[in-house]
């Protein structure tokens, strides 16, 4: 029965996984005139149960399903104006629909923590370093005994003044400048909160002349109106200078331009880049940021004054008083998609969000999705070819190393050793590549084979050395490095197989005389590590790079020639349909990283199934070739991007439990749309990694030939599922569009 309020109600989305809005009475401390002014997307603290919580306005309204008498009064309203304007607000909504996410969990994603936590919405004034009048009076050059006070203070004279995170960019720490404000020659002053640097020329550094092939890309980009563009350049062609020239243009008509790439590590190269060629304010907004000066850079953005927007899968949100062009690079990377929580696709909401603001966005990638090439097929997609390497470089040679039968050393090749070695005594460097973190992937006892398997996981711990441990890279778990054989009290326990960390042991040992540098998520956990490594990598000096996938993405690194990949198959044979696309645009971005700048670069794939036709087609046909390939599979097996899926996981300390859950979501989905060509079913079935983290896991798998069909179907079947009996006694997701499978 609904009951009329005498009173305007608040309409309020929580940060709750319930998939419904909350009504709640007014503040007893505001007037009527302010209730029926407040304005959709103002943050609104309410109680909610026990407990506090920090909600979303939707809007005011006049009546309720509930009777007026259980409705409770909001607390306070946080800030009058808007937190989220209405085309982030719509955007939200949209994506919470589409993605079967409840609202308030949606909205929470594009909010900054601060706003979260009830912290008002307040540009604030930013402390920075400037120089004083005697610090002005110092000649070009002073202090050249402290090579880091001079490096300070040439900065602070070609420019007004320097922030914190600009200090961390030039590697100044912050007790360097605390030294030259003991000296007299350095203070810190409070920029006003709406400050904006003095006007002058656009650009601190000219563009680069771009090739007739980067000429043609570019002179087909409209700035009026919303395309997607597909630029679709192999390494080192010179996409970046594209996307700079496109944002120059973006600039000259006084909007803003929002860049979303990969991973933090990239940020901070990224961003020093922009600030060379732009003198405007450039801001970062990503999880490597405390909490305020996460808020900072969203705030500056929103007011206008940050007019470059820089960062990663979450910066999709950030609010822009003035959008101009969206940017992603590195559109093909899985970290664009959330997978947990509010699950969507940052890459494919900006195609929403570009669309709804009428903006062009620009999909930038070597080896484009699989997804995004079809698009470009159907002519959704303009797309924009780059096949040559921007100035003198060379595409890099690529060489099959069959590894069959061979005796290697530490997983090494003789020929690649003798490869690194020939590379570095020339002057050059090397990048080894191998994608598995830690010392070893496995600990094996050598009399009975019993291996070091996680307790809580269907999975192997990971053999780490520094510190000594196990440790597993799926729930976290780490335990001690075991003496004895739990199953035979044997002492001959060893290492099975290689990690980053064994294989930087081994390259030192090969190549003493050289610096190794290993980057992974290990050695790059701590803030500003990452520039660190590769600050001796940019010197130019001959040394050897070991890491991960890290290392694949987005890093220009002139002098690097050799490219050596230890395990060029893995992926050939995953259980995920994904796999070979995957090993392709991986293999292909490390191979980038060779022979970028005017010295001639080489590749070395060790391999043990040269003759795989995917391998064959990647090495002497190319990416595109493998891509083609693939897709005339997917074509056939009917899956993505020629049908649609969902993926509805359940998890449980019990398998019966999780498995009698899916079963019962399966009756309850057929009876909303009974299975048929347009529309299938496929399980419930264990999860490639069955137990993870003391959990069962199992997954019902929906294939729809439409979207709009699986659209319908979730939207019905998630309300049923959140009311269904079982619902409290599992963890259950829906994910759509899935990039994992597991």
């Amino acid at each position: 029965m609904t009951a009329t309020s005498p009173t305007a109600l608040l309409e309020i989305a929580l940060p709750v996984p319930l998939r419904r809005h909350f009504d709640y009475l007014p503040p007893v401390d505001i007037s009527p005139e302010q209730i029926t002014n407040l304005l959709p997307g103002v943050l609104i603290r309410v109680p909610f149960g026990r407990q506090e919580l920090v909600g979303v306005l939707l809007r005011v309204k006049t009546a309720s399903e509930q009777p007026s008498h259980k409705l409770r009064a909001a607390l306070a309203v946080i800030d009058t104006e808007p937190a989220l304007d209405q085309e982030l607000l719509d955007l939200c909504l949209w994506a919470a629909d589409y993605y079967q996410c409840a609202a308030g969990e949606a909205l929470q994603t594009a909010l900054p923590v601060l706003l979260r936590q009830g912290d008002p919405a307040q540009l604030r004034g930013e402390a920075v370093f400037t120089l004083t009048t005697e610090g002005k009076g110092l000649p070009v050059g002073g202090l050249k005994r402290a090579p880091k006070q001079a490096a300070l203070l040439a900065a602070l004279q070609t420019q007004p003044h320097l922030t914190r995170a600009q200090l961390e960019q030039l590697d100044i720490p912050r007790t360097i400048a605390t030294t030259l404000i003991d000296k007299g020659l350095v203070h810190i002053i409070t920029l006003a909160p709406d400050y904006t640097p003095p006007t002058g020329p656009l650009l601190g550094e000219p563009s680069l002349t771009l090739s007739e092939e980067q000429q043609a890309a570019f002179d087909q980009i409209d700035y009026n109106r919303f395309k997607t563009y597909l630029l679709d350049g192999a390494t080192g062609s010179g996409k970046t200078e594209i996307y700079l020239q496109a944002i120059e243009e973006t600039l000259k008509k006084g909007k803003q331009a929002l860049v979303l790439v990969p991973e933090i590590g990239l940020t901070p190269q990224t961003l020093q880049r922009f600030q060379r060629r732009f003198n405007l304010p450039v801001v970062a907004l990503h999880s490597g940021l405390n909490d305020r000066e996460r808020l900072d850079a969203w705030l500056q953005a929103r007011a206008g004054i940050a007019r470059i927007i820089i960062g990663t899968r979450s910066a999709l949100f950030t609010p822009l008083k003035a959008p101009g062009i969206i940017i992603i690079d590195e559109e093909h990377d899985g970290s664009f998609k959330q997978q947990d929580g509010f699950r969507y696709s940052a890459r494919d909401l900006a195609a929403m969000r570009a669309h709804r603001l009428n903006i062009p966005l620009i999909l930038g990638s070597a080896t484009p999705s699989l997804e995004t090439l079809h698009n470009a097929h159907q002519g959704r997609y303009q797309h924009l070819r780059l096949q040559a390497r921007a100035g003198k470089a060379k595409p890099p040679e690529i060489q099959l190393l069959d590894i069959r039968g061979e005796i290697l050393h530490e997983g090494f090749s003789q020929a690649s050793i003798e490869a690194i070695g020939d590379n570095l005594r020339k002057g050059n460097q090397a990048l080894v590549f191998l994608n598995r973190r830690g010392y070893a992937p496995a600990l094996e006892c050598h009399d009975c084979g019993w291996l070091a398997n996680c307790n809580h996981c269907d999975a192997r711990m990971t053999v780490h050395q520094t510190p000594r441990h196990l440790h597993c890279h799926h729930c976290d778990h780490q335990r001690a490095l075991p003496k004895r054989c739990p199953s035979c009290n044997s002492s001959n326990i060893r290492p099975l197989g290689q990690g980053t960390e064994r294989s930087e042991l081994v390259l030192q040992e090969l190549f003493p005389d050289y610096k190794v540098i290993r980057v992974d998520r290990d050695s790059t956990r701590n803030k500003n590590s990452m520039q660190k490594l590769l600050a001796d990598v940019h010197s130019g000096e001959p040394c050897i790079l070991i890491g991960t996938q890290m290392l694949a993405k987005g890093h220009h690194f002139e002098n690097v020639t050799l490219v050596v990949i230890i395990d060029a198959d893995a992926g050939l044979f995953s259980t995920d349909f994904r796999g070979p696309e995957r090993m392709g645009q991986l293999l292909l971005q490390v191979a980038g990283r060779a022979g970028r700048a005017e010295k001639p670069g080489r590749v070395l794939l060790q391999s043990n199934h040269t003759d795989h036709p995917l391998v064959q087609t990647l090495v002497y046909q190319g990416y595109h070739a493998l891509a083609e390939l693939i897709l005339q599979e997917r074509h056939i097996t009917q899956l993505p991007p020629f049908r649609h899926l969902a993926l509805l996981r359940a998890e449980s300390k019990h398998a019966q439990v999780a498995v009698a859950f899916l079963q019962q979501a399966r009756q309850l989905a057929e009876a909303i749309q009974a299975p048929s060509p347009l529309l299938s079913y496929l399980g419930p079935l264990p999860a490639m990694m069955e137990k993870r983290g003391d959990r069962y896991r199992y997954q019902l798998q929906i294939s729809a030939a439409q979207r709009k069909s699986l659209q319908l179907l979730l939207g019905q079947l998630a309300l049923q599922l959140e009311a269904h009996p079982l619902a409290s006694k599992v963890r259950w997701s829906l994910d759509v569009d899935p990039q994992e499978m597991a």
